[in-house]
């Protein structure tokens, strides 16, 4: 676990899986934290870390790094003129009470379901951006009225279970509500930074068993992994986000959709003891 050569590899890999995830909440919409969960999951594991309660700590960290990476995100978006605020505003007050819904149960989760919760969810996630098409709408316009106190709720719950921001959900329910992909992309990293606060503010006062925790750590959030992952977001984001108003990437995003329904699959052999 001192090995200085595992310890450099280990920060190097979570240097270039910041980059990575960083591109991908800009470009894809798909938040950072869908890389982030699993490749924390496996560098705390490596480093002897895999308590009961590890993957509480996957997402906090997760949802922390989302924090900064979402707020350049909607500042660069923001310049462009890509964000809806009224969706933004519409939506806060619903997607926080889910987030700390969110918080309240993945406290009192062991790590095992919540591999599963992740694992199940990343799978359904992968689905859409594998087989989803453009051209589905739900609607015209976005909801608003008992829909939207349905909905964001549960955008808001189920990101902060998965440790993500708000682009995996955010992002397919503006589009099926025929909101344009580069406005609700940019949109839906404003619901990444409504979803992270409150819920790493709760995360903060998770208590996690001492030997079951590398150092630095505060509640069940690393910030060890937080500032090496967010050295490399702060400078990726602004690129994805550049990046999505000058390519069309439907391909790009299936071929992701497949590799997440494979971490999906594996998450959830691990979660079944495989």
């Amino acid at each position: 676990m001192d090995d200085p050569m595992l310890l450099a590899a280990l920060a190097a890999m979570l240097l270039a899986i910041g980059a990575f995830a960083g591109v991908l909440a800009g470009l894809l919409g798909v938040g950072g934290g869908i890389i982030l969960v699993p490749a924390f999951f496996y560098a705390f594991s490596v480093l002897g870390y895999d308590s009961p309660q590890l993957m509480q700590m996957c997402l906090a960290t997760s949802l922390a790094t989302i924090i900064v990476t979402s707020v350049r995100s909607v500042l660069a978006h923001n310049r462009k003129g890509a964000v809806d605020w009224d969706i933004l505003r519409g939506w806060a007050l619903g997607i926080v009470i889910g987030a700390v819904l969110g918080v309240t149960v993945a406290s009192a989760l062991r790590s095992t379901a919540l591999q599963a919760i992740f694992g199940g969810l990343a799978v359904v996630v992968g689905l859409y951006m594998a087989l989803g098409r453009s051209h589905w709408r739900l609607g015209p316009a976005m909801p608003k009225g008992g829909l939207r106190w349905v909905l964001s709720p549960v955008i808001g719950f189920l990101s902060v279970l998965m440790g993500i921001g708000g682009g995996s959900f955010g992002v397919p329910t503006m589009t099926l509500f025929s909101v344009p992909i580069h406005r609700a992309v940019a949109t839906a990293a404003g619901f990444g930074v409504i979803i992270a606060v409150p819920s790493v503010i709760g995360f903060l006062f998770v208590q996690m068993p001492e030997g079951g925790r590398p150092p630095f750590t505060i509640g069940a959030v690393n910030l060890v992994a937080f500032a090496l992952v967010v050295a490399m977001t702060l400078i990726t984001a602004p690129w994805g986000a550049a990046l999505a108003h000058r390519t069309e990437p439907t391909r790009l995003k299936r071929i992701f959709g497949v590799f997440l329904i494979l971490v999906a699959l594996n998450m959830l052999r691990k979660a079944a003891g495989w």
